[in-house]
């Protein structure tokens, strides 16, 4: 299935776009990380723990994209309320 890639790549550019309302290439991709770190820790947490204490740096990382996805959701949904409001 040749055109699976840039399927999933549109279902991930949706997704990036309903989450922080941004697609660039750079959001995607710490979309796509933080997706499938989440659903990992969700899944099997003795694996996350497991890297956590292997790769501390890379906790941290992840913790910092975690936070900037969240701020970003944040900002997301407050432009969101205020064009509703506005109609």
């Amino acid at each position: 299935m040749k055109e699976f890639p840039e399927q999933f790549d549109a279902l991930i550019e949706k997704y990036s776009e309903l989450l922080i309302g941004e697609t660039s290439p750079e959001k995607k991709e710490m979309v796509t990380q933080y997706a499938l770190y989440s659903f990992i820790a969700k899944n099997m947490p003795a694996l996350v723990k497991h890297w956590n204490s292997l790769y501390p740096e890379g906790k941290e990382e992840m913790k910092k994209m975690i936070g900037e996805i969240k701020e970003l959701n944040e900002t997301h949904r407050k432009e969101i309320n205020r064009k509703k409001n506005e109609e």
